[in-house]
């Protein structure tokens, strides 16, 4: 792979996280899944547990979302939740023709429905994630979310 090709598929992956998260907090699953692999594996347990305290606020994320067809674009709005996601620095490796590991700074802040535990979430943390090039472009294949720091209001 040339210099030029590496770049070039780096903000191809780039400009797919992006879509992924746009999509995500408009609740739009036909552009989520546009950029997720068909056999995509989203690890969200503990995505919402503070490693400083050890509680984990939102225990109905924990799951793992195995293929793109799971996908639901109501995950969010069903718990009454807005939720605004900002993507930072990217350490992005190809890793093949075909392959690419990455990851991501990130802050994602979620407001919760009036009469919940607590009306705002804020949390700091990283994507480790796997890429895959398909025919239509580079796709999402693995997510994991690593926290630093989760706070509540």
């Amino acid at each position: 792979m040339t210099e030029s090709e590496r770049l070039t598929a780096i903000e191809a992956i780039r400009q797919a996280k992006a879509r992924y998260w746009r999509g995500v907090d408009l609740g739009d699953r036909d552009l989520v899944c546009s950029v997720l692999a068909e056999d995509c594996a989203l690890d969200f347990r503990g995505c919402c547990v503070d490693p400083q305290s050890g509680v984990d606020h939102l225990p109905a994320m924990n799951q793992i979302l195995r293929g793109r067809e799971k996908w639901t674009s109501d995950g969010m709005s069903r718990l009454g939740i807005v939720s605004v996601h900002q993507g930072h620095q990217s350490e992005i490796e190809i890793t093949g023709a075909h392959s690419a590991t990455g990851i991501w700074a990130f802050t994602d802040r979620m407001f919760f429905a009036a009469g919940s535990e607590f009306t705002r979430l804020t949390g700091y943390g990283h994507y480790h994630e796997s890429y895959v090039r398909e025919a239509s472009g580079w796709k999402i294949r693995t997510a994991r979310i690593t926290r630093i720091r989760v706070e509540v209001a």
